[in-house]
């Protein structure tokens, strides 16, 4: 027969353990499940929104870029100062198309307005109404194919604001048949 040997109990000054509660395990458990979910779940529905405000941002840009003719809006505020088309308040039946190539960038636009709107738009160019000439089409035929404009009949007022490179020189054809709301259309074309 073999001696029992007595039962060794814990170091004294360690305090004994308590069990866990089931009302604090679940407490405990509800935690680190809130924890685990706001650092992976929002991260990743940020990433969600992310790449659909990215690939609405893309569809956008490429409609923008495949345009081939003027397209309803006003031009960019960095277009309007770049090729120095100030399109004056207040305007209707705004729209642009801009092209670029190694040799010129144009930038078409059109509007109506009124008679105030016209007089501002063509002193913000550095124009003045009397230097428009009846009957001019300063708008060559190859700017009038590409915008799709075309300038027929009477009332028609032109004049083109010529600058030294690198600005911009505005081609200007105005519709003058109802004076009180003008018609415009611009070429502004540069070098870069």
């Amino acid at each position: 027969m073999t001696p029992t040997l007595p039962h060794q109990g814990g170091p004294p000054d360690e305090p004994r353990r308590l069990t866990e509660d089931p009302r604090h395990k679940a407490r405990r458990r509800a935690l680190t499940l809130l924890i685990i979910v706001l650092l992976i779940g929002v991260p990743a529905g940020y990433l969600v929104i992310s790449a659909n405000q990215s690939r609405n941002s893309g569809k956008d840009k490429e409609a923008k870029y495949a345009a081939t003719g003027l397209t309803p809006g006003w031009p960019s505020k960095v277009q309007r100062r770049l090729y120095q088309v100030t399109v004056p308040h207040p305007a209707d039946s705004t729209a642009a198309y801009e092209t670029n190539n190694w040799k010129t960038s144009r930038l078409y636009v059109q509007f109506r307005t009124n008679a105030a709107g016209l007089d501002a738009f063509l002193q913000s160019m550095g124009a003045r109404r009397d230097e428009l000439r009846k009957g001019d089409s300063a708008i060559s035929a190859r700017d009038q194919k590409v915008s799709g404009w075309h300038f027929s009949g009477t009332g028609w007022w032109g004049l083109t604001h010529a600058q030294k490179n690198p600005a911009p020189t505005q081609d200007v054809v105005v519709n003058m048949s109802d004076p009180s709301s003008p018609m415009v259309y611009v070429v502004s074309r540069t070098v870069p």
